[in-house]
């Protein structure tokens, strides 16, 4: 795959496939159905893929088989014309968020060369993340809250007491926070959208070092291509409490059920990531719907380490099926 095609077909092309989805939910928030912002979502982004000229399959969807109207792992996308690319994606990331109102609901998608992104089962992720400009191996999975704390403080000459590590605001995190707090260190709970929060790490604005916890397989491997483009470090491991799961795991090509992917692993190739806002929020602002539309996405390439934020305009809203 030449550069410039990765560059025509996986750079503003994918701009507009999160813009459509994200305009197409921001209809839906605060509305309170989730299943129908989701449904919303999904119809938009897979009309958009399939006018790429891509010969593209859904390695990370919402699902493992074909319960339309999800976009499922295995699905084939695009005009079956150009390139080869494997897509992962969350037509909409909190959709909890947008049924009810809140920040950081978005709009996520990342296409690499085939066969470069982990073919992970629609199961639990446990992750730790920072951002760039780190000591390489500087954290690890396999070691306590406080250990990678203390080792994150020192290595970036940072107080403890100032550094902030966002996780998850579920019931199974309650000992990780415990072990944050009882270091010293600042937890800040997400209720929802641990792409986002993964991402955060890379933005000193955010005020985020660290991200602790277990989320979603197919969002852990959305958000390291995101963090493959900015240099961050991640590493992941796929939590399998059952048979069921094991076996699903074994289905998509998972041998080594115990084994902790590094960034390279969960994406090896050649990587652009996009999202675009639906409600406000900390990286992004949502969809604005004021004398037509405004949309605010960033896209991000590995292989250049270039991130673009694209604030549009769009005046003609009856290209968004919208009136």
């Amino acid at each position: 795959m030449s550069d410039n095609t990765i560059d025509r077909i996986l750079t503003l092309e994918l701009v507009r496939v999160t813009e459509r989805a994200a305009v197409a939910s921001s209809l839906l928030v605060g509305r309170g159905d989730e299943k129908e912002a989701d449904q919303a979502a999904v119809d938009a982004m897979r009309k958009e893929l399939n006018k790429l000229d891509i010969q593209g399959e859904v390695v990370i969807g919402e699902g493992e088989r074909d319960e339309a109207p999800m976009l499922y792992i295995g699905e084939k996308v695009g005009t079956g014309k150009g390139p080869q690319v494997d897509i992962a994606l969350d037509p909409l990331e909190g959709t909890t968020l947008t049924a009810k109102g809140q920040a950081d609901a978005l709009t996520t998608i990342a296409m690499a060369e085939k066969g470069s992104l982990l073919n992970a089962a629609d199961v639990y992720m446990d992750k730790i993340a920072i951002g760039p400009g780190c000591p390489d191996d500087l954290v690890h999975l396999d070691e306590d809250p406080d250990v990678n704390i203390k080792a994150y403080s020192k290595a970036m000459n940072k107080p403890i007491e100032l550094v902030t590590v966002c996780v998850l605001d579920r019931p199974r995190h309650g000992d990780i926070i415990e072990s944050i707090r009882s270091a010293g260190a600042r937890v800040r709970l997400i209720p929802d959208g641990d792409i986002a929060g993964v991402i955060h790490t890379t933005d000193k604005s955010t005020g985020i070092d660290i991200y602790m916890g277990i989320g979603g397989a197919p969002e852990g491997v959305l958000a390291a291509a995101a963090l493959k483009c900015t240099g961050g470090q991640m590493q992941a491991k796929l939590v399998l409490e059952d048979q069921e799961k094991k076996d699903r795991a074994t289905k998509m090509g998972i041998e080594d059920y115990n084994k902790i992917y590094k960034l390279n692993d969960l994406v090896s190739g050649d990587a652009l990531f996009a999202a675009t806002g639906v409600t406000n929020g900390s990286m992004l602002t949502g969809i604005e719907h004021n004398n037509g539309l405004w949309t605010n996405t960033v896209v991000m390439r590995s292989s250049s380490g270039t991130v673009r934020w694209i604030k549009s305009h769009h005046t003609n809203k009856e290209k968004f099926n919208l009136g």
